[in-house]
């Protein structure tokens, strides 16, 4: 008898907000629909000097057999959780390019979880390492996007930033069916 064992993995940005909750509305990236400021419902930190504030969530769900596995992969944007201050198009621009650098890690996980041959004794860890090792990368990225860009302030970066996401996403596109 097989069994099957379902297993879901949240990531979220920033680390610091409390994990997802079931209320949260929550929206799919896709190619053909771009963020707007309508999608922006939470409220402005107080205490942050953003513009904008952008969470998005890297979810995996897996199911697990006795000889296989199979996994479905979201990258989220959470609607309740992100929000704007100063809401020009040039910010929602640097603010897209965060959940695009979301579905650019959604991409990388899809790849290399296609790649990953089942081991029925190790994949517990494997699986974990696999996620773990995207999720770091993809903050990793994250942080070094706003640092660069000094978020979205200085102009010349924040455009050479969206050429370089356009570019990865166009590089994972061939694992974008996840």
């Amino acid at each position: 008898m097989n069994k099957l064992i379902l297993y879901t993995i949240f990531f979220l940005l920033p680390a610091a907000i409390a994990a997802q909750t079931a209320d949260e509305e929550l929206l799919e990236w896709s190619s053909s629909r771009r963020l707007n400021w309508n999608d922006y419902k939470g409220k402005p930190d107080p205490a942050s000097d953003a513009a904008a504030n952008t969470t998005t969530y890297l979810s995996i769900q897996y199911k697990i057999s006795s000889t296989d596995f199979g996994y479905q992969i979201k990258s989220l944007f959470s609607k309740n959780r992100s929000w704007g201050l100063h809401k020009s198009d040039y910010i929602l621009s640097h603010e897209q390019g965060h959940f695009d650098i979301a579905e650019i890690f959604a991409r990388k996980l899809h790849k290399k979880m296609s790649e990953y041959n089942f081991n029925k004794r190790t994949y517990q860890k494997d699986l974990k390492k696999i996620y773990e090792d995207i999720t770091d990368e993809k903050e990793q990225m994250q942080n070094d996007y706003d640092r660069e860009t000094r978020h979205s302030i200085n102009r010349e970066k924040q455009a050479e930033w969206l050429k370089k996401i356009e570019k990865m996403l166009n590089e994972y596109s061939n694992w974008a069916d996840y």
